[in-house]
């Protein structure tokens, strides 16, 4: 699994991915309990899903990176 942040354009939103890797022996249920957590409990919500031939799944989750302006 990986985590990457890419820097915005002007005006744009900023999203932080995350690609997880599914081995081909991970039932559609579990893939699908799988990424109900992730979407429930760390905000992430599914941006590419794509099924090779060898039934290796591989998926891009991404979620809005929060700029939080200094109080100080």
């Amino acid at each position: 699994m990986s985590t990457e942040v890419r820097a915005p354009a002007a005006g744009r939103t900023t999203y932080e991915f995350r690609v997880l890797t599914l081995p081909r022996t991970t039932s559609g249920g579990d893939v699908r309990k799988l990424l109900t957590d992730e979407a429930e409990y760390g905000r992430w919500e599914l941006a590419r899903s794509r099924l090779y031939i060898g039934g290796t799944r591989k998926v891009w989750l991404r979620r809005k990176v929060l700029r939080v302006a200094s109080t100080l």
